[in-house]
């Protein structure tokens, strides 16, 4: 599979939700390692922006895991354990719309250079609409934002249209793990 193709099914696997019996079958934790081993391959050192998003995704991946044994009960209901799932929902909101815009950040920066503006462009739109009205729809949680259902709604239609975007990007040649961008070829070769 395709970096950028792993990296949208981890989104699927993330903010989709296939439910049997109240339990999500598409396990937030799986979605997150997807996202964190699309990122891995198409890394080229620690500062890129593929490493930054990539550092998020890993985190997401622990907090995730840790909201979905906190959420699951394993704990018992303790108020303690019911105030560190709350921060730890806080944590993964917040988590989770910073690692979109690391994504998207690193995949923009990655083919607009590539000639593929109009492209980067879209993906900048929709990175803005999913943090703001991930943002909004998580204040609505906890009550300080009207209009939740409609919040949530276009937030929703907004991160599959990225994932969309995402999905058809992929076959960009400026998106695979080999490509080199002109600053790259030129650039002389490190000898240690």
């Amino acid at each position: 599979m395709r970096p950028v193709t792993t990296i949208a099914t981890g989104f699927v696997f993330a903010f989709g939700a296939l439910r049997l019996n109240g339990f999500d079958l598409l396990l937030d934790p799986v979605g997150w390692g997807l996202c964190a081993s699309g990122l891995f391959r198409l890394r080229r050192s620690g500062d890129d922006p593929f490493a930054a998003a990539w550092v998020s995704a890993v985190a997401m991946t622990y907090v995730s895991f840790a909201l979905l044994v906190v959420s699951s009960g394993v704990l018992g209901h303790d108020p303690t354990v019911s105030s560190f799932a709350q921060v730890i929902s806080v944590a993964g909101t917040a988590g989770a719309l910073l690692t979109v815009w690391l994504v998207v950040e690193a995949v923009i920066r990655r083919i607009r250079p590539g000639g593929e503006t109009a492209t980067a462009d879209l993906l900048d739109v929709l990175r803005w609409a999913v943090a703001g009205l991930g943002a909004i729809a998580g204040l609505a949680q906890y009550g300080y934002a009207g209009l939740e259902t409609a919040v949530g709604v276009v937030w929703f239609a907004a991160v599959v249209s990225l994932i969309i975007v995402l999905y058809r990007s992929a076959r960009l040649r400026c998106l695979s793990p080999t490509w080199k961008s002109v600053a790259d070829q030129v650039r002389p070769a490190r000898h240690p």
